[in-house]
């Protein structure tokens, strides 16, 4: 603040002077000078960050040493001839801060300078095309330098965006597309032909290189208010005679961009090493169609994919929206022929993963409810029926179990109408399945569980005989004992009784007896051992798996009470 106030005192006092002994033009623009200069975003790049940059480090040769070689000091005479003798149309005058601009680039900012030395060999053949397109003064090329310091990607505190920084409405008004997936201000190409025609326009305004350039730092607003307080015939005005009344950071914007032509004119003379070109970069384009990911390129024509984005910067998303309109690729000229002749393949790559949906059905359900004993899911399904002769809205909601008003509220509609759609949505209640993994067929754990197990196989015999009058208690127990003993116990009664000793009775007895036998080997073969899950209970179990809690008690003969625990194994049929 306080050197805003000096400044203001001495650009006062100045104007007073300029005033009073009526000196010419040249005397102001070679005798200013300016104690609060500000200086340019471009100024804080990172060159550090910048030297990562691919095209630098697979294009170019950089000297990383460049600000450690020693310094040349330079006369303020040396200065004004090299000026003079750059051949340009823009007038190039030298004063003190145009001094201390040139003593920023080839003493503080070596390294920076080197770097846009480097971008310059594939960016400055697009800017001077442009502007030589326009028939306008090709030193113009250096004012992205000031500008964004060559960098596409670069977006300014204020948003201005791109090699040009262009803010928002300037840039649509000059044609130039942004949107989510697309900003021609990053373009170079696009962007540099918007900069031509509007430096044109700036031009045609003023007649004066200089106030073209100023105002478009700060807007054709700021200069021509500058040229009204500054009073008298603005025809014999230029940027120098207004540079009081000009906002700080423009006041430095047309020196910065003289120091800028001298920095790159003459960097030699300040021992900084040229960006060499380890390999020409010649590009091509070809036109994009089809929405196609900066991925499958890369992939599929084996580019790296930092190359497609330096040469692309305008999309913002590595994606090419052609789907909506023609776009422009640019790629190596030897990759551009692959591109034309590999589009199929490149489509086709992950398509499923970077393709957009253009239609998208909806679920078959809303939403889905587990029961309290999560053992059910209800789930919202969405059914559509057409309307047939003599249906109503109540018979339609009456069918599918809905109300008249749910199915007024989804189709807006009052009636219903022969031939009509409706959309209808229900529920429906699905029983949840179990993970089978938890659940495994295994054998009893131990001797004394299969012994209590053929205990109650042959309760389970003396039950079902029992339950047929025709048999006597006695006769059924004599079975019993049989049929429990060991086979080879068995097949000894059974050799040792005669053929001919069998009766009527004793065949109809035999079959009465054996029909348990038949049902006993199923039970044992259809046993399996489940795992107590967390949550579980008997009676969840014995649901689950089609059976009863007095049953699972009876084949577990461990069990105490109703009590269970996660881990825990029991047997069921």
């Amino acid at each position: 603040m306080l050197n805003r106030l000096i400044l203001s005192l001495t650009l006062t006092l100045g104007c007073t002077t300029l005033a009073t002994a009526a000196p010419s033009i040249l005397t102001i623009k070679e005798t200013i000078t300016d104690t609060a200069i500000v200086y340019p975003e471009s100024f804080e790049t990172d060159t550090h960050k910048m030297m990562q940059n691919w095209y630098l480090q697979n294009y170019t040769d950089l000297d990383h040493e460049a600000d450690s070689r020693p310094l040349i000091e330079v006369s303020e005479q040396v200065y004004i001839d090299r000026l003079s003798h750059m051949p340009t149309i823009i007038e190039m005058p030298y004063n003190q801060v145009v001094k201390s601009y040139i003593e920023m680039y080839t003493q503080k900012k070596r390294s920076l300078v080197e770097n846009m030395l480097g971008m310059s060999l594939y960016y400055m053949p697009i800017f001077e095309q442009a502007l030589e397109r326009e028939g306008l003064p090709l030193e113009l090329k250096y004012l992205p330098v000031i500008e964004s310091a060559l960098n596409p990607d670069a977006v300014s505190r204020a948003g201005a965006t791109g090699l040009w920084q262009f803010m928002l409405p300037t840039a649509r008004g000059l044609s130039l597309e942004v949107n989510s997936l697309v900003d021609e201000r990053r373009d170079p190409v696009r962007s540099s032909e918007a900069a031509a025609k509007y430096l044109k326009q700036l031009y045609d305004i003023y007649g004066d290189w200089s106030l073209a350039i100023a105002a478009y730092n700060c807007g054709p607003g700021n200069v021509n208010k500058a040229l009204r307080r500054a009073g008298g015939d603005s025809s014999n005005k230029d940027f120098w005679t207004i540079y009081p009344l000009l906002p700080a950071e423009t006041r430095g914007y047309v020196p910065c961009f003289i120091a800028a032509n001298y920095a790159m004119n003459y960097y030699k003379e300040h021992n900084i090493s040229p960006a060499l070109a380890r390999k020409p970069i010649i590009t091509d384009t070809v036109e994009v169609n089809k929405r196609v990911h900066f991925d499958q390129i890369s992939n599929v024509l084996n580019i790296p994919l930092d190359e497609i984005r330096v040469l692309n910067p305008q999309y913002r998303q590595n994606v090419i929206p052609g789907d909506i309109h023609p776009y422009k690729l640019v790629l190596p000229s030897h990759q551009v022929c692959s591109y034309v002749m590999s589009e199929d393949s490149i489509l086709a790559y992950k398509a499923s993963e970077y393709n957009r949906r253009t239609v998208v059905e909806p679920a078959t359900y809303a939403s889905a409810t587990v029961s309290s004993d999560g053992e059910y899911v209800t789930e919202q399904v969405v059914k559509y029926h057409k309307v047939k002769r003599g249906e109503t809205l109540t018979s339609i909601a009456r069918k599918y179990g809905v109300t008249v008003s749910a199915i007024k509220r989804t189709n807006k509609v009052k009636k219903a109408l022969r031939g009509q759609t409706l959309k209808i949505v229900t529920t429906r209640r699905v029983k949840i399945k179990q993970d089978p993994a938890v659940e495994e067929k295994s054998t009893p754990d131990n001797s004394a569980l299969a012994d209590n197990s053929v205990a109650r196989d042959a309760d389970d015999q003396r039950q079902e005989v029992t339950d047929d009058n025709s048999v006597s208690t006695e006769e059924v127990n004599a079975e019993i004992e049989n049929a429990v003993q060991p086979d080879d116990a068995v097949n000894q009664v059974e050799e040792a009784a005669p053929a001919t000793a069998k009766t009527s009775t004793a065949t109809s007895k035999e079959r009465r007896v054996k029909k348990p036998e038949a049902k006993k080997a199923p039970k044992k073969d259809t046993t399996k051992t489940v795992i107590v899950k967390k949550g579980d209970s008997l009676d969840k179990i014995a649901r689950r798996n089609g059976t009863t809690v007095k049953e699972l008690r009876r084949l577990n003969g461990n069990l105490q009470g109703n009590k269970i625990k996660p881990g825990q194994k029991i047997r069921v049929k």
